[in-house]
C-alpha cells in the first residue's frame, strides 16, 4: 500500500485498479457471453466463424468480491477513505469468507475501521448471531426450498404448458423463493460475521411492501443497488444534469445492475425493466410535481405495496426463465394472450402445496407491511425470553425433521 504523489498519479493507479478489476470479471463473467454474440453477429450477416472453446469456469462471488475491492480503490481516490496500512487488514476485507460468495457487498469504509482494533464478540453479540443463523438456514432450506421452489421450478420447466392459475403460482412461488433464499443467505452470513464481533450492513428491509419502485430499490439488495448509485449513477452525473440525462443515467445504471447479475440478456432485459418503471416514476414525479405526494391512508399505501409487488413479480420472469421463448410463454399464461392447455401443471402437486404456498405468499406480505420501519432484532427483543425460545426452538425442530438435506445452492451463488 503507498499513497500516490499527484493527481496524474492518482488516476494512473484508478485506472489500473479499474482495469485490472473490471477485466477479470469480465473476462470470466462476459467472456463466453461476448464470444456467442459475435459468433451469432457473424453468422447472421453471412459469415462463417468458428473460434476456440474458452472453456472458462466462473469464480464463485466473483462480483461481490469485486465490488468490495472496487469500493476501497474509489473511495481513496474521492479523499472519502484513508489508505489502509496494513495489506493485512485489506486482505482479510476483501476474503472475509462469511459473506465472501454472495454478499452483503461491504464497503471498506464500513469494515475496515473494524479492524484496528481486535474485535471479540460480546455475549448478546454471540447469542444473536446464532439466532440469525438460525432464522437464515430456515428462510432458506424450509421456505425457500421446502415450500416455493418445487412450485416455481415445475412452472418455469414446462412453461408451455401453463394454465393462467397455474403461471400466476408459478411466478408468486419464485417472488417468494428468491427472497427466502437470498435473505437467509444475508441473514446467515451477517449472523456468522457477528459471531466473530463484526458488524455487516441489513441488505433487506420489507422490499415487497414497498411503495414504489425507488423505495424498492431502496429495500432489495440494499449493498448493490446503493453501490450502483453512489459508484455509478452519481459519478455519471445523477440527476444534476439535465432531465434528460437523469432518465439516461437511470436506464444505464439499472442495465449495468441487470447485467451484474449474469451474462444473459435475458438479465439485460429484466434491468432494463426496472430502469424503465424508474424512468417513468422519475417522470410522473417531474410532471406532476405540485400535487406529488405519497398517499397518506394506509389503504392507499398498502394498494400501492402491492402493485408494486405484483409488477416486481412479474419482471422476475426474465430473471428466472431458462430463455426469452420460455419467459414469453410464461408471460403469455399470466394475461392469457393464448389459449391455455388442458392439462394443468400445478394440481400434479399434492393438494396442500398451491394453497401452502400463497398462504406463506400472503404472511410475507402481511410482514412485510408490519416492519417497513422496524428491524428483525428489534421485533424480536421485544418478545418475552420465553416466546423467545419458544421460536427458535420451532425453527430448530422445523430444521431437524422437515428436511432431509437435499436443499439447493443460494441463488447468488451463481452471481
Amino acid at each position: 500500500m503507498f499513497l500516490a504523489e499527484n493527481q496524474r498519479s492518482k488516476r494512473f493507479w484508478l485506472f489500473v485498479s479499474l482495469t485490472a478489476n473490471l477485466g477479470l470479471l469480465s473476462y470470466f463473467k462476459y467472456g463466453n457471453f461476448l464470444l456467442d454474440n459475435v459468433v451469432t453477429f457473424f453468422q447472421k450477416i453471412g459469415v462463417a466463424v468458428e473460434p476456440a472453446t474458452l472453456n472458462i469456469i466462473l469464480p464463485m462471488g466473483i462480483s461481490f468480491y469485486t465490488f468490495q475491492t472496487l469500493s476501497y480503490t474509489l473511495d481513496v481516490y474521492r479523499g472519502r477513505l484513508k489508505l489502509s496500512n496494513s495489506y493485512l487488514d485489506f486482505a482479510f476485507f476483501v476474503t472475509f469468507f462469511p459473506q465472501l460468495v454472495a454478499g452483503p457487498i461491504v464497503r471498506a469504509s464500513d469494515f475496515l475501521p473494524q479492524c484496528v482494533t481486535p474485535r471479540k464478540a460480546s455475549m448478546d453479540q454471540f447469542s444473536w448471531g446464532i439466532a440469525l443463523m438460525i432464522f437464515g438456514i430456515f428462510s432458506k432450506v424450509i421456505l425457500s426450498d421446502t415450500l416455493l421452489a418445487p412450485l416455481a421450478n415445475a412452472g418455469y420447466q414446462h412453461p408451455t404448458l401453463l394454465t393462467t392459475l397455474d403461471a400466476w403460482v408459478t411466478v408468486l412461488a419464485f417472488s417468494g423463493q428468491i427472497f427466502f433464499d437470498f435473505s437467509g443467505y444475508s441473514t446467515t452470513a451477517i449472523g456468522a460475521a457477528l459471531c466473530f464481533g463484526f458488524v455487516l450492513p441489513d441488505n433487506f428491509k420489507a422490499p415487497y411492501m414497498a411503495l414504489g419502485f425507488s423505495d424498492f430499490w431502496r429495500r432489495w439488495h440494499i449493498s448493490l443497488s446503493t453501490w450502483l448509485k453512489d459508484y455509478l449513477y452519481i459519478s455519471l452525473g445523477g440527476n444534476r444534469i439535465s432531465v434528460n440525462r437523469t432518465y439516461f443515467n437511470l436506464m444505464f445504471t439499472m442495465l449495468v445492475g441487470g447485467l451484474w447479475h449474469g451474462a444473459s440478456w435475458l438479465f439485460v432485459i429484466w434491468g432494463g425493466l426496472h430502469g424503465l418503471y424508474l424512468v417513468i416514476e422519475h417522470y410522473s414525479r417531474a410532471t406532476f410535481a405540485a400535487n406529488w405526494t405519497l398517499p397518506h391512508s394506509d389503504l392507499a399505501k398498502l394498494s400501492l405495496g402491492i402493485m408494486t409487488f405484483l409488477i416486481v413479480s412479474v419482471t422476475w420472469v426474465f430473471f428466472r426463465a431458462h430463455s426469452l421463448d420460455d419467459a414469453l410463454s410464461v408471460l403469455s399464461a399470466l394475461f392469457n394472450f393464448t389459449s391455455s392447455s388442458d392439462t394443468s401443471l400445478i394440481p400434479a402437486y399434492p393438494a396442500d402445496d398451491v394453497p401452502m404456498a400463497l398462504l406463506l405468499i400472503l404472511a410475507l406480505l402481511v410482514w412485510h407491511w408490519n416492519t417497513r420501519h422496524s428491524n428483525l432484532e428489534t421485533l424480536f427483543q421485544r418478545l418475552p425470553i420465553v416466546a423467545r425460545c419458544l421460536v427458535l426452538s420451532y425453527v430448530l425442530l422445523a430444521l431437524v425433521f422437515t428436511t432431509g438435506g437435499n436443499s439447493d445452492a443460494f441463488i447468488y451463488f451463481q452471481f
